[in-house]
């Protein structure tokens, strides 16, 4: 998780670096302090000689060995503090481990390098408070069991407080034992009670940084579900997408064509039989069919529906063209059928969106009677009902028995009866239509009988208000 590219939108991530950041700064701020502590004590001129000679007294205690021990031993110190930093702070972004090796003897050489500093003078003891969290972290990272984990990294914060004990608690005492050592409580007591706050606030900062860990890795998680859903989503649009162009397929363009064939083969068979008359007329059908279909393929590939009548009367017309265009067909065909529409109660406006779905129900029902039920009458009735807007479709054909009534096909009889098998998209179609504007069709129908489509949608477009 530590090369992880998610953003954690928590708090806890900066809490963590603040705190890193504020070890550095300790551990640079302490190792200054005892450096200029350890210098200090080497230029002291103890007053003697007077003023003319300390500044060469000085400049003299300033490059004897025991300054320059401490200057490189400081120097060393800070240098390998700054490099193991580094390199565990970049392999940690990209994802990378140290390496317990690696880490063990890089502080390992810290360590060595501080109590050398601390033989060399007492005040680079109090180095020892960030590296009291630095020795845990290490342990931390390369002793894989928890419990010996939380025995090792205690166990090293006492022997380095112990190191700081030795050098700091004993020092010279005054009055008459001027000179003499003696024991310190302070600065025994001081160590210890910061080795002890040390291991209390690394457990914390450890507990900080499993939490931030949980939380990026359920954050990743819900990061891939979302991407999880949101493909989902869209193979759920795009099999939507495509069932709905299916239907617009089939109750528009697929209608045309095969109006088209069936045109066209009369017209050929009129010329056939020398009535040119007759053939010119089906010709025209056919024209006038291709001319709708290119309509509308044009107005499909646009989005636009294919009639945008705002009241009762512009959809009762709309219906009544499409009947009319639907008994030319058939006469053209040489299969000619009387329809009619008829209209109960006052015409209501109509939404848009219901318009195009009972006109669309309403064509694919007559093509099915056109292509399977053998009828030779046909009527339309549509019904404004309060609230409701009502379109059956009545035929005198064949029907079909109650076992097709659940089935795709519903709408082709069984054979022999019908010549051809339908594709089994058209009541399908019907049913889906309705359904996506609130409405529902039923089929009553029985073998010998004919057939009724009863359409039923509401005359207010709920998704529509919804929207706006």
């Amino acid at each position: 998780m530590a090369g992880s590219t998610l953003v954690d939108d928590t708090a806890t991530p900066r809490v963590l670096a603040g705190l890193r950041v504020c070890l550095h700064v300790a551990f640079a701020g302490l190792l200054g302090v005892g450096l200029l502590r350890a210098l200090g004590g080497q230029a002291d001129p103890g007053g003697a000689g007077g003023q003319d000679n300390s500044g060469a007294s000085a400049l003299t205690a300033l490059t004897s060995p025991s300054a320059v021990a401490a200057m490189c031993l400081s120097a060393a110190l800070a240098v390998v503090y700054l490099i193991g930093t580094v390199v565990e702070r970049r392999r940690w972004v990209a994802g990378r481990s140290v390496g317990s090796a690696a880490a063990v003897g890089w502080l390992a050489l810290v360590l060595a390098l501080w109590g050398l500093l601390v033989a060399h003078h007492a005040d680079f003891a109090w180095v020892a408070f960030p590296l009291f969290f630095v020795a845990q972290h290490v342990v931390a990272l390369t002793v894989g069991t928890p419990f010996v984990r939380r025995l090792v990294g205690p166990l090293i914060v006492a022997v380095m407080a112990g190191v700081v004990v030795l050098g700091a608690a004993v020092g010279p005492g005054t009055g008459e034992g001027a000179g003499d050592p003696v024991l310190r409580p302070a600065a025994v007591i001081g160590p210890l009670v910061g080795a002890a706050v040390a291991v209390v606030l690394y457990g914390a900062y450890r507990a900080l940084h499993l939490e931030s860990v949980r939380q990026r890795a359920v954050a990743e998680r819900l990061r891939a579900a979302q991407h999880e859903l949101a493909r989902t989503e869209r193979l759920a649009g795009v099999a939507t997408e495509r069932e709905r162009l299916a239907r617009e397929i089939h109750d528009t363009l697929t209608q045309g064509l095969a109006s088209i064939v069936l045109v066209s083969r009369a017209a050929r068979d009129a010329l056939d039989a020398d009535d040119a008359a007759l053939a010119r007329a089906r010709l025209e059908i056919v024209r006038e069919t291709a001319a709708e279909n290119l309509a509308e393929s044009r107005a499909f590939v646009r989005g636009l529906h294919a009639s945008s009548a705002a009241d009762g009367a512009g959809f009762v017309s709309a219906l009544e063209r499409a009947v009319e265009a639907f008994a030319r067909r058939q006469d053209a065909a040489g299969t000619p059928v009387q329809a009619e529409v008829e209209v109960v109660g006052t015409p209501m406006a109509v939404p848009a969106r219901i318009e195009q779905a009972v006109l669309r129900a309403t064509q694919s029902s007559l093509a099915n009677v056109a292509a399977h039920a053998r009828a030779t009458r046909t009527r339309v009735t549509v019904s404004f009902l309060p609230g409701q807007l009502a379109v059956d479709v009545a035929d005198d054909g064949v029907g079909f028995g109650p076992d097709d009534a659940d089935e795709p096909t519903a709408l082709v009889p069984k054979a022999p009866q019908s010549p051809q098998r339908g594709t089994g998209l058209g009541l399908r179609a019907v049913r889906a239509r309705m359904r996506a504007v609130g409405g529902h069709a039923e089929v009553e129908t029985a073998p010998g009988e004919g057939t009724v489509v009863v359409l039923r949608a509401p005359l207010t477009d709920k998704a529509e208000e919804a929207r706006r």
